[in-house]
């Protein structure tokens, strides 16, 4: 079935079939928007979507259930496309943030230089060299770096590669999700670390209010996606 617009359950479970784990609406098994079933390779995952279903009052609101929305996604998108979303996802790695740095003030460039030189140094050992300038124009890598970065992508499952779409695309950097994905930085840090020209400014210049509810929303995103890769 697909969303409901209003509730009409009591219960919600979990139940290991053929192909997952399902979420039962009494005893009725959730679909995605497209009919497809909606059965999860974990309990633990399977646990995180009931719960979403559980806190619903009155109405299904997509918004507040985003273990639900990514699930369908990775079922409707990510499967059938795995390929074409790795080479996408692989691109980040000839633009990733961690490679361009400040022209200016001096203590930011030492400050990227200090945490993001050792992550590169890791990718570095892991993949393959990545090349940094100061500024915003080009840098070309090396593809063979690129290519390592790929296989990497490759190798995580479907599930795995939905949220890692989320980690990258949030924080701009497959060094640092890679990084998050194979435990050499927890999800905080990497958050921190995507953030430090941000940071550099807010202790320069001041805290924006509004600048600041956008970030702590991409935060709780962000997260988020670690703990559906995690649960995964």
């Amino acid at each position: 079935m697909s969303l409901p617009a209003k509730r009409f359950w009591k219960n919600v479970s979990v139940k290991e079939g053929a192909g997952g784990f399902e979420i039962l609406l009494d005893e009725r098994a959730i679909k995605t928007p497209a009919k497809s079933p909606l059965a999860v390779p974990t309990a633990a995952l399977a646990e995180m979507i009931a719960s979403e279903w559980r806190g619903v009052d009155e109405e299904v609101d997509p918004n507040e259930m985003p273990a639900t929305r990514l699930a369908n996604s990775v079922i409707e998108k990510v499967v059938p496309n795995k390929a074409a979303i790795v080479e996408m996802l692989s691109e980040y790695g000839g633009t990733d943030l961690l490679c361009y740095r400040a022209t200016r003030p001096e203590g930011l460039i030492a400050e990227q230089a200090k945490n993001w030189d050792p992550l590169l140094e890791w990718v570095g050992d892991k993949f393959g060299k990545l090349n940094v300038t100061q500024g915003v124009m080009h840098v070309a890598q090396p593809q063979t770096t690129i290519d390592a970065m790929e296989i990497g992508l490759e190798n995580l499952s479907p599930w795995q590669l939905g949220a890692m779409h989320e980690l990258i695309t949030i924080s701009g950097s497959l060094v640092l999700s890679l990084a998050v994905g194979a435990n050499r930085l927890t999800v905080e840090e990497a958050w921190m670390l995507s953030r430090i020209d941000e940071s550099w400014q807010i202790a320069e210049w001041g805290e924006d209010e509004e600048a600041s509810a956008a970030a702590e929303k991409k935060r709780q995103d962000f997260l988020f996606a670690w703990r559906f890769y995690d649960s995964v």
